[in-house]
């Protein structure tokens, strides 16, 4: 059996230049960080609390500190990215052709549940998913497989069955890890970036290339 599993931010949506705004904004005007943009980007990807502790070393904040700032972060977010809340071109009928040929997906995202409703019900997309798995479900971000491994034992299919759609490389190296195939959204990331990976299926701006439509 064929399933689909997809990150969300940057791969289903295109929101990741609104996040680093927003989080170039939070630490260096906010917390001080002194980062350049460059370096902000570089940081994002994992969960919120991990991204904070390699910006600012571990322990540097209270578990309720990092509650507080993530929160914030995600609620500026949101009210800056919601008028442009869309599905990148083409997904919405990828969805629904997979949906009527009975191809199980799920969302394996580092995003968090707060951020992960915001898209499913804004969009009302949730029905095309049997199964959501977010940073809360998970000890190990990407790189680890966990979060793959996790949504494909949650659809009951084979990793070696699952195609991953994401748009960053540690996601694509997670995807690997895994033993899963992948395609790769190119909204936030060039194709050299993905270089030393093995298991790319296709490169697409979006889900009206072809080689993408032919997977369903």
């Amino acid at each position: 059996m064929k399933a689909f599993l997809f990150d969300m931010n940057g791969t289903m949506i295109d929101d990741m230049h609104f996040h680093l705004d927003i989080w170039y904004d939070v630490l260096t005007n906010d917390l001080g960080a002194g980062l350049t943009r460059e370096e902000v980007r570089s940081h994002m990807y994992g969960k919120n609390d991990e991204l904070l502790a390699r910006v600012f070393g571990v322990g540097r904040f209270t578990p309720d500190e990092v509650a507080a700032i993530s929160q914030r972060k995600e609620e500026k977010y949101q009210a800056i990215y919601k008028p442009h809340l869309t599905l990148l071109p083409g997904l919405h009928d990828f969805l629904e052709s997979a949906y009527r040929a009975n191809i199980p997906m799920a969302i394996a995202s580092a995003a968090i549940p707060f951020n992960i409703d915001f898209v499913l019900d804004n969009l009302d997309i949730r029905k095309y998913f049997k199964a959501v798995v977010s940073a809360h479900d998970v000890f190990e971000s990407k790189p680890h497989p966990e979060v793959f491994e996790k949504a494909a034992s949650l659809l009951g299919v084979e990793p070696l069955s699952c195609i991953v759609f994401e748009d960053a490389p540690k996601g694509v190296e997670a995807a690997l890890r895994a033993g899963m195939k992948s395609v790769v959204l190119t909204t936030m990331h060039s194709q050299e970036e993905f270089a030393d990976l093995g298991n790319i299926i296709t490169f697409a701006k979006d889900y009206k290339d072809q080689n993408v439509i032919r997977l369903v």
